[in-house]
């Protein structure tokens, strides 16, 4: 029975942990995968520093089209580590 609520704690912890990572805390915000650049702008204000990388669209092997992937970083201060957010041309795909 003690094996059993061990691993509860331990899955619970781990899915903490993951779900942490899926979001950003900006003052009494959230900002979550799936949201706007604007959204995250409002919410967060502008970021500490950007990077663009631009990346081709396959088909097979033929180059049908470019995308560009942005990266915004939040220097968080003494409050936390610095956060990278990553968007898919205006949506939010990752939170780092």
């Amino acid at each position: 029975m003690n094996r059993i609520w061990i691993l509860i704690l331990c899955l619970s912890f781990f899915t903490s942990v993951v779900a942490a990572d899926e979001t950003l805390r900006c003052g009494s915000k959230l900002v979550t995968i799936g949201m706007s650049a604007e959204e995250v702008l409002k919410y967060c204000g502008e970021p500490t520093s950007r990077e663009v990388e631009e990346h081709d669209i396959r088909s097979g092997n033929r180059v049908v089209g470019k995308t560009q992937l942005n990266r915004w970083f939040y220097s968080r201060g003494s409050a936390g580590a610095p956060k990278v957010l990553e968007f898919d041309q205006d949506k939010l795909i990752t939170i780092k």
